[in-house]
């Protein structure tokens, strides 16, 4: 009898659908848990670490306080503040509905703390090479190591809470022209309003993205593009995607191309809702722009990550002659598509590093270490690179140094 039940259940196909579906939701999942599980290896370790200065200064605290057994309770205080890392990142892979008092009360007080100790970690490796180099020169220690940790600590725990509550939430509007050699002069002043990386998720809901819609429709907009990774990870988001993207507004319209993250889920449903906000989605395909016998041809890549980026494809049906504005979430498509001729590359993918030195983050912020381009304009001969800093975060949600930000890009006509 069960067995019969059993048949008749897997027969039915609205029951064989849902199945497939949770497979599949399950074999997404497994790979990319696969994928991050490196980099979140990488990230505990780090984590481990930089709770040596938090112990130190714990347990200077303590022994000021005359409490037994001081650096026994440094210790404990740091393993209890290491373990909760693991699952603080696993929340966001995929990323999930929060309560907000337990964003606001627990994550990202835990994420102020641990970018703090991270910043004590440095603070304090530098000071102990001072410390040695004063053991030598001097004979005897300058300063206390465990009072260089605290101070570590606590001016870390300063910035990071104003990266946290404050610079992360704080976006600016960046306005540049850029010189596109063959524009016509019909489309001289034409402008494009880029948003990228929203990373709708519980850090960055539908309402905190609709603040940036709101701002990007007063810009007046000839085009607006939004250079993928609009989501976390996960699906639970895509509602809101559809939404946010509905309510953009420029002459021409809103193209979208994909990003990395957007294919932390289930994409083609993510795309199916971008799509159905009215947006158009360049995957590897462009279209003209025309006005009187003038064009302006736009085209979007595939996610470089998952070896879908064509941009061969992309630039297929180009007109010849046609000025060509590409949007591509990876600045390292950049040196394909100048040797192909395009005259402006439109990425993000980078965050500006999301930490970088204030006023000299162009050329100091982390993502620096791992990207060739980085933030900001380049050019190649009469080829330019856009990179913006993008508006949401991923891992810790902080920004310090390197502002969220809406761009302003107008394309000016050049012969040079």
């Amino acid at each position: 009898m069960a067995q019969t039940l059993q048949a008749t259940r897997g027969s039915l196909p609205g029951v064989q659908a849902s199945e497939r579906r949770s497979r599949a939701k399950n074999a997404r999942a497994r790979a990319h848990s696969r994928r991050l599980s490196p980099f979140l290896l990488v990230l505990t370790g780090w984590t481990a670490l930089a709770h040596v200065p938090v112990a130190m200064a714990s347990a200077m605290a303590a022994s000021a306080l005359g409490l037994p057994w001081p650096w026994a309770i440094g210790a404990a205080l740091a393993v209890a503040l290491v373990l909760p890392f693991h699952r603080r990142m696993l929340a966001m892979m995929p990323d999930r509905p929060r309560p907000r008092w337990q964003l606001a009360l627990i994550e990202a007080p835990y994420f102020a703390h641990w970018c703090a100790a991270s910043f004590a970690l440095a603070w304090t490796t530098a000071a102990a090479m001072a410390w040695v180099v004063g053991r030598i020169a001097l004979g005897h220690a300058p300063f206390g190591l465990n009072q260089a940790a605290l101070w570590g600590y606590l001016t870390g725990a300063l910035v990071a809470a104003w990266g946290v509550w404050v610079r992360r939430k704080w976006v600016r509007v960046r306005r540049l022209d850029v010189p596109v050699r063959g524009l016509d002069p019909v489309f001289h002043g034409y402008k494009i309003v880029q948003l990228s990386d929203l990373h709708l998720g519980s850090f960055n809901p539908e309402e905190t993205a609709l603040r940036w819609v709101r701002l990007a429709n007063s810009l007046d907009a000839d085009l607006i593009a939004v250079t993928g990774d609009l989501i976390t990870s996960g699906e639970d988001y895509y509602a809101s995607v559809q939404s946010v993207i509905r309510e953009l507004r420029a002459r021409d319209g809103v193209v979208v191309s994909p990003g990395n993250h957007d294919y932390f889920g289930d994409a083609e449903a993510l795309f199916d809702h971008v799509r159905a906000s009215g947006a158009r989605l360049l995957r590897n395909e462009g279209f003209t722009l025309r006005r009187g016998g003038a064009s302006l041809q736009v085209a979007g890549v595939d996610d470089t990550w998952t070896r879908r980026a064509d941009v061969h494809a992309a630039l297929a049906k180009r007109p010849d002659g046609a000025p060509t504005v590409l949007l591509a979430h990876d600045p390292d498509l950049f040196p394909i598509a100048a040797a192909r001729g395009v005259q402006l590359v439109l990425s993000g993918h980078t965050h500006g590093g999301q930490i970088a030195v204030p006023f000299l983050a162009r050329w100091i912020n982390l993502s620096k270490l791992s990207h060739r381009y980085h933030l900001g304009l380049y050019r190649d001969g009469p080829s330019h690179l856009f990179v913006s800093g993008g508006l949401g975060t991923t891992g810790p949600p902080i920004r310090v140094g390197s502002a969220p930000e809406i761009c302003v890009i107008r394309l000016v006509a050049s012969h040079a």
